[in-house]
């Protein structure tokens, strides 16, 4: 039975990637700080900060059941993602709606999936023969 459930969980593959866990893992922490924003205004500019980290796991989820080099697009889209985020952390920050220890927070764990990225990114260029450099 423990491997019939073992099975399940890793079905799908992107699902054994550490990224897309601390992608998950970032989705919660905006998720916890958007609630902060309250008023109209803000509540849209929160909507869209979850929106952008939800982007980064759903590239990557996406690009998984494609071929490398239609996964390697998919995850240079997620990098994008990971690039608004920085944005709207900056935006949050310049709004008062974000600590600096926050902002901080934030983007650390944009810079170690940018990171993640780059290398997966890199392994997959390689491994199909795929010559080209992914900057950042």
């Amino acid at each position: 039975m423990d491997s019939e459930l073992e099975k399940i969980t890793t079905f799908f593959r992107f699902e054994d990637l550490r990224v897309y866990h601390k992608s998950l893992d970032y989705i919660e922490w905006v998720y916890n700080k958007v609630n902060n924003f309250s008023h109209d205004g803000i509540s849209a500019m929160g909507r869209r900060f979850a929106d952008s980290a939800q982007s980064i796991a759903l590239h990557i989820a996406e690009g998984s059941a494609r071929n490398k080099s239609q996964f390697i697009y998919y995850l240079k889209m997620a990098k994008s993602s990971v690039r608004e985020c920085v944005v709207h952390t900056a935006l949050a920050g310049k709004r008062g709606l974000l600590s600096q220890q926050e902002q901080d927070e934030s983007r650390n764990q944009l810079m170690e999936m940018t990171k993640m990225l780059g290398a997966l990114i890199g392994s997959l260029q390689r491994s199909a023969g795929i010559i080209e450099t992914d900057e950042d």
